[in-house]
Parts: C-alpha cells; structure tokens; sequence
C-alpha cells in the first residue's frame, strides 16, 4: 500500500509504517512560524494547550514563561502534555479533542478564566462553546500556521492527514479521487468530509491508533 503522509514524520513512526510493509512518501503541506513578541497584557487563571506548537513557541519566549509561571494547564493530547510536562509545566488535565476538553472546562471550571495559547489558523469550537457557556477565554495567538501550496505526483492508495490545516494545504492543488485518508482525529476528519466520503478516523488521536486504522482498513478490504 503506498502512503502519502501530509506532515514530516517521527523516526518512530515511520519504522512503524516501514515494518509493515507499508510505501512511503513524507510531505509538508504547512509550514509553522513563531509570532514574535506576541502581545500579553495579563494572563488569565489558568492555560490552555492544544498543540505541540503552542507548547514549544511559549516555553521559547522567556518574558512568557514568567508570566505563566505557577498556572496549571489544561491541553488536548498525549503529546502536548508530554512536551508540557518536560518543560517543567503542571498539567490537570488531558483531554482528545478541543471539544471534550471545552466540555470538560464548562462542566467542572466554569468559574475560572483561561487564556489559551494558540496558533493563528484554527479551528474555533473551544472558544465558542466556552463563551457561550459564559466562561472568560483569551486566545493568545503565539505561531501561524502558512498553508504551503505543493502539488504531489503518483497515486496513492492512502492519505495520512493529522490536522485540518495540513488537510487545506493539501487540497489547494491536490484530489482525493481514488484514494482513502486516514485521519488522526474528528477535526482533521471534518475538513476532510468536504472533499470525500473515503475517510478513516483514528479511534483515539495518537500514531498507535492510526495504524491499526491502517491495518484494519486493509483487513476489510482483502476478505
């Protein structure tokens, strides 16, 4: 089966993919840049997380870290609140998806405030579920996210998309005829739905779980 992976993958990850017999093909289709000196006036009760790239662009900024120090977190994914917790940061609370965690927030913190740390193309459903549950949220946009506009050459059999952005990268000069994406979470899966119906979710948002996607894919196809 060849692959087409719409980000650069870990070493990890793509042994994983090589092990099992899978062809394999990396390209980017987003690029990140950090926002420089972003403007902070006041940090609000607690944080938000809701990817490695707000983790690394905040814990790069000194004038940032001493604004936050002492605040609890809360943030979506494993690997956010592994790079969290390796930056010394307190994390209570892990949530799959954007979603879950602002249903979380609504249900057991609605009186506290948070300022949320994020990148400048996103997907708005934390910040509209939590004020229109009444809870104070600040988005602190800290990296942008530029869609990177490369065409791809050759079929693939699958598509591994991992965030709706790459997903819109992607599709600026590339189909999703003849082909099946494998998405990493229902978010990345929704900008997906736009341009097909031929599309897996992984059961939980993490390289495990895509893979046996992958794998059960294939299962079904061969009986």
């Amino acid at each position: 089966m060849r692959l087409l992976s719409t980000k650069i993958l870990s070493q990890d990850f793509r042994d994983r993919l090589l092990m099992n017999q899978f062809s394999l093909v990396e390209q980017s289709f987003i690029k990140i840049t950090p926002i420089e000196n972003p403007k902070i006036e006041i940090v609000f009760d607690a944080l938000i997380f809701t990817s490695k790239n707000a983790v690394e662009t905040v814990f790069s900024s000194p004038e940032i870290i001493k604004m936050i120090k002492g605040k609890v977190a809360y943030c979506v994914g494993k690997k956010t609140a592994s790079l969290l917790i390796k930056k010394g940061q307190k994390v209570v609370k892990i949530a799959q998806n954007s979603i879950e965690l602002a249903l979380f927030l609504s249900k057991n913190h609605k009186n506290q405030s948070f300022s949320y740390f994020c990148g400048k193309l996103r997907i708005p459903d934390l910040e509209d579920i939590l004020s229109i549950k009444g809870i104070k949220i600040q988005p602190i946009e800290v990296y942008d996210t530029q869609l990177q506009n490369q065409r791809v050459k050759g079929h693939f059999d699958g598509i591994l998309f991992f965030s709706p952005s790459g997903v819109l990268g992607y599709a600026q000069s590339n189909g999703f005829e003849n082909t099946h994406s494998f998405c990493l979470g229902p978010s990345t899966a929704k900008e997906v739905a736009f341009h097909t119906e031929n599309y897996t979710i992984a059961k939980e948002p993490n390289e495990l779980q895509l893979l046996l996607s992958l794998k059960n894919h294939i299962t079904l196809h061969e009986e």
